[in-house]
């Protein structure tokens, strides 16, 4: 396997792996448009989630297991552009399929795995403020920089450790700029527990993202998106089924009736409530994958670490939330390190598509 240098892609490995990779079979029109489209889900489909979340809560939502619930109960939807984007065999790939067996197993851990780390969330939003919450959670960025370093071997360069660090520090920026005590009612118990749940639950939800990747470079091996949807497919249903099992088991269905109807903004606006916030953790799951897919794990933490940047743009259009000068401060600093992402990424497609370009001619040459 060749050594990678500092300035190598954040995809490449070695050159069989370059020659497989969505990246060089993409168009660079198609790959951009690719890389666009999935950070849009991503982004919007976040923002929502955690809005509508939010007014769960406000309104007097108080069921944990539902809150976990909702993040993947709507992955039917999902069936419907699996149905119109058929899978395709690849001819690139000579190896042979994984067997069932080992595909049901790694669906139902890391199920098992999206469904603790879904609880973990709900717990942690429940009982610490937005700020603080945000900034729990931008160290999803610290935690995939070392999973990615010792799982999927990623490399770091000076542009993308600076949009780590300013990413990071926005996040940080929007959690002080507000008060950060925790909801009305809390006890200083549950504010710690909200806060390791939070801690613990980016820790994981970074895990998450390394090992879908790993995923598909070593088991899956197919350039489909296609494979991308059934992955967030199985790995939902046995979410869903857990965060069920959690819901009946622990009593909290009993209480759903009571809770809707003492819903602040009433029993309609409950359900549809519910309903929209598990349709928006999807299309967010759809961008979070896809970016692994397309680009990888870390850069998939990234936008999702940006979204937090985002979100209070949306509570001051949505809520007329307060935007002071310290979030706008904040906002500036996300577009800067995303920036900077995305022209690490730009030199990275041009190294490899010009290396590509050379080994062809050379082909070329010899052949002639």
């Amino acid at each position: 396997m060749a050594m990678p240098d500092s300035q190598e892609s954040i995809l490449a490995k070695d050159e069989t792996v370059i020659e497989q990779t969505q990246f060089v079979k993409l168009g660079r029109c198609q790959w951009w448009f690719m890389v666009a489209l999935n950070i849009f889900f991503l982004i919007v489909g976040q923002a929502a989630a955690v809005l509508l979340g939010r007014f769960y809560y406000d309104q007097g939502g108080n069921s944990k297991w539902m809150a976990t619930l909702v993040q993947t109960a709507a992955f039917p939807v999902l069936l419907i552009p699996l149905y119109f984007i058929p899978s395709s065999k690849d001819p690139s790939t000579s190896s042979a399929p994984p067997s069932i067996k080992v595909l049901a197993l790694i669906y139902f851990a890391l199920g098992v795995l999206l469904a603790c780390d879904n609880m973990l969330y709900s717990v942690g939003l429940l009982y610490l403020s937005a700020s603080t919450y945000s900034l729990i959670c931008a160290t999803q960025l610290a935690f995939n920089a070392v999973f990615s370093y010792f799982i999927n071997s990623q490399k770091f360069t000076a542009l993308i450790l600076n949009s780590v660090i300013i990413v990071s520090f926005s996040a940080a920026l929007i959690a002080v700029s507000d008060d950060s005590s925790g909801p009305a009612g809390v006890s200083k118990w549950k504010h710690i527990l909200g806060f390791i749940c939070t801690l613990g639950a980016s820790a994981i939800y970074s895990l998450l993202l390394s090992l879908m990747q790993l995923t598909f470079q070593k088991v899956l091996k197919k350039e489909t998106f296609s494979v991308v949807l059934e992955m967030q497919i199985y790995t939902a249903l046995v979410a869903s089924c857990a965060a069920t099992v959690g819901l009946f088991a622990s009593g909290e269905w009993r209480t759903l009736h009571g809770e809707m109807e003492k819903f602040g903004e009433g029993r309609v606006s409950y359900v549809m409530t519910l309903v929209w916030t598990a349709v928006a953790w999807q299309v967010c799951s759809v961008g979070v994958v896809g970016l692994i897919f397309v680009v990888s794990s870390l850069f998939s933490n990234v936008i999702s670490t940006l979204s937090l940047a985002v979100t209070p743009i949306a509570a001051v259009i949505i809520f007329h939330d307060k935007m002071d000068g310290v979030k706008i401060i904040a906002m500036l600093l996300a577009i800067w390190g995303f920036a900077t992402y995305i022209y690490q990424n730009y030199l990275d497609d041009s190294k490899v598509r010009r290396r590509q370009t050379g080994v062809r001619e050379s082909h070329n040459d010899s052949s002639a």
